[in-house]
């Protein structure tokens, strides 16, 4: 069954503890560690997953190894992000890895995604625009409640089919306060 928590205050310490980690098993292959998701926006209800984004020159096997040591193992069926519609960028922007925990019972999703790629500027900015936004932030987490009500099993593909279009109408409006703001990815998370 998909459950969508209150949010925790808990979720940014368990994101620094594994980021840490990370960092101390990929040392300079990780460019950037940052926490991503909805259990990175303040006061968003999400799924009691946290999303971490590792942003990486390049997916090679040394990285691969470095993520095995650290304790996670690679999801080899997904290869990429959704691609958003009349995106014009070449598949190859929407390239990922991504890792889950070996043995560990928390739910935690490592996304690794190479630098200066579509994908992965898209977690961030969308990360931004609603710390930035929290009424937009909340209409958000209506959406996933309300995907909850009507696909209440453990259906992960409708709850996608679904959430990836709002995602992408979330983005377009943070493109626009992205020119407006200035905003770039600032600093790492860890």
């Amino acid at each position: 069954m998909i459950t969508i928590t209150p949010y925790k205050l808990k979720w940014r310490q368990e994101f620094q503890e594994i980021g840490f980690l990370l960092r101390k098993f990929l040392g300079d292959l990780a460019i950037r560690i940052d926490h991503i998701g909805s259990t990175s926006v303040p006061n968003l209800d999400a799924k009691d997953v946290i999303d971490i984004q590792v942003t990486v020159e390049s997916l090679t096997p040394e990285l691969e190894r470095a993520m095995n040591l650290a304790g996670f193992e690679r999801v080899t069926r997904i290869t990429s992000d959704h691609i958003p519609p009349e995106s014009t960028s070449d598949p190859k922007e929407w390239e990922k890895w991504i890792f889950k925990p070996a043995s560990s019972s928390r739910k935690i999703n490592v996304h690794v995604r190479i630098q200066n790629r579509a994908n992965q500027r898209y977690p961030i900015l969308f990360r931004d625009y609603l710390r930035a936004l929290p009424m937009v932030a909340q209409a958000y987490g209506k959406v996933k409640h309300e995907l909850v009500k009507y696909h209440p099993e453990e259906d992960m593909e409708a709850y996608y089919d679904i959430k990836d279009p709002v995602c992408d109408i979330i983005i377009g409006g943070a493109e626009e306060w992205a020119k407006l703001t200035n905003w770039s990815q600032g600093k790492s998370d860890c």
